[in-house]
């Protein structure tokens, strides 16, 4: 199993721990919060039901799979390039830590909270406002000084704009901090699992907030904040949603 420790910038000190995603269980709090909480570790199959291999995955596809949570969707992505390493983010309660980079044989795979951490819209069986965007692909929500386009996560509610190879830190628009991040394994059969969420979530507000779609889609609050266990489906947006809205 490849492993990669997750550092957290913690006190006044500015000292740094190591955190292993497969070993640290509950949550590990820092001076004002947590940034890092480990879940069940959970493999990703693909909608036959089959084990979902690291070199299948099509490059720049957005795929959804709900974790840590029943109802909370997160999105996997094979990025075209490496992403950067060890990048320094700073949640919006102050928090700060380290995000260490893509996983992978090529250091290109990610994952993400699927809630925006603005006003927490969401991928839906309905629609969705939040995707990643592909290279060469136009927003309206970021515009680089470079002039190149795309290869962002883009959230079309209210165009907030997110770096997917920097840890998704903001670049653009009206959130206050990066969308979490899912700590994604690769076994060495080439299997996908997912461990733990770094970085400051938006769960038990969306929990609140959404409780007529929880209702609906899953069967209720308590049916939706059950832990995913075992195994998570993991499909293409397109599969998942009957409309992705793209601005």
């Amino acid at each position: 199993m490849e492993r990669r420790n997750f550092l957290k910038v913690v006190g006044a000190t500015g000292a740094m721990i190591a955190v292993s995603p497969s070993t640290i269980t509950g949550k590990l709090y820092a001076s004002d919060g947590a940034a890092f909480q480990a879940f069940e570790k959970v493999q990703l199959m693909d909608g036959a039901g089959a084990p979902l291999k690291a070199s299948a995955l099509k490059k720049e596809v957005n795929y959804v799979f709900n974790y840590p949570h029943a109802s909370t969707p997160s999105i996997l992505l094979d990025l075209p390039a490496p992403t950067n390493k060890d990048v320094k983010l700073t949640s919006a309660d102050g928090e700060e830590y380290i995000w260490k980079g893509g996983v992978g044989s090529k250091g290109t795979i990610v994952a993400y909270s699927a809630i925006c951490a603005h006003q927490m819209a969401h991928p839906t069986p309905e629609d969705s406002f939040l995707q990643y965007c592909k290279k060469g692909q136009e927003t309206m929500a970021y515009a680089p000084e470079d002039g190149s386009k795309g290869g962002i996560m883009v959230c079309s509610s209210h165009l907030a704009a997110y770096d997917v190879g920097s840890g998704c830190k903001v670049l653009g628009g009206p959130a206050e901090q990066p969308l979490a991040s899912i700590i994604i394994e690769v076994a060495a059969d080439d299997t996908l699992w997912a461990s733990a969420v770094l970085g400051g979530d938006k769960f038990h507000e969306y929990f609140k907030v959404f409780k007529p779609e929880l209702k609906k889609y899953y069967g209720g609050k308590r049916k939706g904040k059950k832990k995913v266990e075992g195994s998570a489906k993991t499909v293409a947006m397109n599969e998942y949603t009957k409309e992705m809205i793209q601005y």
